[in-house]
This record gives structure tokens, C-alpha cells and sequence, in this order.
């Protein structure tokens, strides 16, 4: 019965320090503290934390947690769009790089360490800056001006991001590590 009790009380705790970490990454898209932009771009909170969870999960897992995110990311940067206008969603670049973070680590391309974090977050960010971009040209933007952009946002993206990533990472992973030698 104690250990049931313990075991119910430890997942409820990992549920809310993830939770809360999620929120934190929500509420940091909207911090501009000196030194975290580059070019006026700020870090992908959201997509940093998703490599970080995405790293240790099945790839379907992966794919549904970039697909939530997605639609909070969506929810919070959102703009009125009249009924004419369609506005391009964050849904399909994080699910996409979920799922490929998940199939990288499955497959052992990379180890669990700092660096490989961050040169995945550089690379999803990268992904999902070109989807976004996509997106953007399927609705009808001038494909020339979006592409002329992407360019700066996704490389500014991607290097903020994956430098910021350890701030992110480290202190989850090692969480999430010590509870793989709890629930064994």
C-alpha cells in the first residue's frame, strides 16, 4: 500500500513539475531579457523543451506532444485573422520535429549530452521555421520576401535556441532521469 501511495505521489509530481515547465517555456516566448535575442529573434522555448521530453520517448508520443504544443504555441501568438485570411499554425513544425527527435535517439544516431542537444535544437528549429515559411507561401505570401526572411529567422532561431537549450535540458533531464530509478 506504501509503495502504490508513493508511486501515485511521485507521478503527481512529475506531472506538475512538467506542467509547470511547460508554462515556464510559455511565459519565457515573451521574456526579452539583454543578451537572449540575436537579431531581434528569441529562443523557441517551446521546441526546446519538446527536444528535451522528445529525446526519451516513443516517436508517437513525440508527434502528439509537438501536435499540443503546437496548438498552445498557436494559442498564444494568434492574431485576429478575419474570415478572409488564414493564419499558417506552429502544429505541423513541432510535431515534425518531435518526431524526428524521437526517431534520431531510437536509432542511436546521437548520445544525451549537451552538444547533441543542441545541435538537434538548432536543427528542429530550423525545420520549423521552414514549415512555417512553407505554410506562409501556401497561403499566398510573396514566396521571394518569406524566403529572403526565413533565412535570417531560421538561422537566428536556430542558433539562439540551441544555445539557450542547456537551460532548458539539464535541469529536466536530470529529473526525468531520477525518476526512470524510482518507478524500476
Amino acid at each position: 500500500m506504501l509503495d502504490r501511495k508513493l508511486l501515485l505521489t511521485t507521478k503527481l509530481i512529475n506531472w506538475s513539475i512538467t506542467t509547470l515547465s511547460i508554462a515556464v517555456c510559455v511565459l519565457a516566448m515573451y521574456t526579452r531579457l539583454p543578451g537572449m535575442t540575436l537579431m531581434g529573434i528569441a529562443p523557441n522555448w517551446l521546441l526546446i523543451w519538446l527536444v528535451a521530453w522528445s529525446v526519451n520517448r516513443p516517436v508517437l508520443l513525440a508527434v502528439m506532444a509537438g501536435i499540443a504544443l503546437g496548438l498552445v504555441q498557436d494559442s498564444m501568438t494568434v492574431v485576429q485573422a478575419d474570415g478572409l485570411n488564414a493564419v499558417p499554425t506552429h502544429m505541423i513544425g513541432l510535431a515534425i520535429a518531435s518526431g524526428l527527435t524521437s526517431l534520431l535517439q531510437k536509432q542511436r544516431y546521437v548520445q544525451e549530452d549537451f552538444i547533441s542537444i543542441a545541435l538537434i535544437v538548432f536543427g528542429m528549429a530550423v525545420i520549423v521555421e521552414t514549415m512555417h515559411a512553407i505554410q506562409l507561401v501556401y497561403m499566398g505570401s510573396d514566396a521571394n520576401t518569406i524566403w529572403l526572411l526565413h533565412q535570417r529567422i531560421a538561422l537566428g532561431s536556430a542558433i539562439v535556441s540551441s544555445l539557450w537549450s542547456p537551460v532548458v535540458y539539464f535541469p529536466l533531464s536530470r529529473w526525468w532521469r531520477s525518476l526512470e530509478g524510482r518507478e524500476d
